[in-house]
């Protein structure tokens, strides 16, 4: 079969023709497959799995998970699209698949998921990433947020409850929990559309330190106003764990921000001062910095107006850390990434977009994307990649390479295509991986090093 096409400038004939090689645009995606391998992707996901499939005819589970990984990876945003890429056989070839699965496949996967499942199969491989993670000296810096999943249906635990695009919407909202520094995501939880940002996230967090374990240290946990709860906070207090949390800007608050007397000057707009309050309902006083910023028509200020004090707008922060009040501030400026970390989920890798209607099986489909996300920062750590990339540039800088499948001999040959970089640019990031010293958890007694 043949066509022809004439070319937008020069008016050239173009000929069009088929041809039966397998061809794939995601041929670059062979460095992030040999990552897998190395740290034992398949057989982890394998021995975690909650249930075995026992038809003789079915794909085993732990290719279907995988097959679901890989379609995110490229670009994925909808169980539909997941299943296209049964169509790339040259990347079937590259993963070693023999057949890859429909998206009813995936769906039908994803739907065995029950709570008690959820639990068991990720706390399982959270665990087994945790391993490899180095602890740092100086603890992790653990942020909390919240985000808001738009939903079209009726799908379970879809409320209306606050959302700031699309008013009256029915929604989830998860909570997460990111290490800043290792942009790792500790742990997550899908919730109804009509939680409030603090609804369980004394349970949640206990299942988060339960997860990093004695290896790991957290330096200070921040958290925005939703999360100003004395449950909280108290919480960590017992947990001997500092944190930063902006205060929800009450009367009494707002009163007391304007007593303050004694400013310390920063520069010619910023200025801070603290004091201390037993809010009613609290058993203690607390520590609590004050941000006041010059009003300025050049620049929108952060915070909120005071009635006593015009021309000035007001942050305050609670906290149990002994940091001179700029420092405290400077600190909470940093977990303003975290806002980066939930648009990557959501833009880069369609962590809104995969539902069910059922609500563990949509939580067992977000959860499989935070695992991603983990996988693809350590990819980059072990590759040897300076500086963190998103998840979508790595896709556009690394995985996008027209390549084609051949043979030689009885040997399986992918053709990367030199125009796109081919293997010139990806064999330093092979040669990185297989230098690389990947570790199995200290929690599991009988774990070995994956041999390279």
């Amino acid at each position: 079969m043949r066509g022809e096409i004439s070319a937008i400038f020069g008016g050239r004939k173009v000929e069009l023709r088929q041809t039966v090689k397998a061809v794939t645009p995601f041929g670059g995606l062979v460095v992030f497959v040999e990552f897998l391998r190395k740290v034992g992707f398949a057989e982890q996901v394998k021995a975690a799995m909650p249930f075995e499939l026992r038809s003789p005819n079915a794909i085993p589970a732990v290719e279907t998970f995988t097959a679901f990984v890989v379609a995110v990876v490229v670009g994925a945003r909808r169980f539909a699209q997941a299943g296209l890429v049964k169509a790339d056989q040259a990347l079937q070839g590259v993963l070693g698949l023999p057949r890859f699965p429909t998206d009813d496949t995936i769906r039908n996967l994803f739907k065995r998921f029950n709570q008690g499942a959820v639990y068991r199969f990720y706390s399982v491989l959270w665990d087994w990433q945790l391993g490899r993670l180095e602890a740092r000296v100086e603890g992790w810096s653990l942020d909390l947020d919240s985000a808001v999943f738009e939903r079209y249906g009726r799908q379970e635990g879809a409320r209306k409850g606050h959302n700031p695009r699309k008013h009256g919407r029915p929604s989830h909202h998860p909570l997460l929990a990111v290490l800043a520094e290792a942009h790792f995501v500790l742990h997550g939880w899908l919730r109804s559309g009509n939680c409030s940002s603090a609804r369980g996230v004394v349970e949640f967090l206990k299942e988060g330190l339960a997860l990093l374990g004695p290896r790991h240290r957290i330096r200070v946990v921040r958290a925005d106003s939703g999360f100003f709860d004395d449950k909280l906070l108290s919480f960590l207090e017992e947990r001997e764990l500092s944190y930063i949390v902006v205060a929800r800007m009450t009367p009494w608050l707002k009163r007391q921000a304007a007593q303050v007397r004694q400013w310390t000057d920063l520069d010619a707009n910023y200025s801070v001062g603290e004091f201390r309050l037993q809010l009613h309902g609290w058993e203690q006083h607390r520590r609590f910095v004050v941000i006041r910023e010059r009003v300025r028509d050049e620049k929108p200020s952060v915070g909120r107006k005071l009635l006593d004090l015009p021309g000035y707008t007001f942050r305050i922060f609670v906290t149990n850390g002994y940091q001179v009040p700029q420092e405290v501030w400077r600190d909470y400026n940093q977990r303003a990434d975290v806002e980066n970390r939930i648009a990557e989920l959501k833009y880069d890798l369609a962590a809104d977009d995969f539902c069910l209607h059922a609500f563990f099986p949509t939580e067992a489909a977000f959860c499989a994307i935070l695992m991603l996300f983990n996988l693809l920062g350590e990819f980059q750590r072990a590759s040897g990649m300076k500086g963190y990339r998103q998840p979508a540039t790595l896709r556009t800088q690394v995985f996008l390479c027209g390549a084609v499948l051949g043979r030689a001999g009885r040997r399986v040959v992918l053709h990367l295509s030199e125009s796109w970089g081919g293997l010139t640019q990806r064999k330093p990031l092979l040669d990185s991986l297989l230098a690389y010293p990947f570790s199995t958890s200290p929690k599991l007694p009988n774990a070995q090093p994956l041999s390279p």
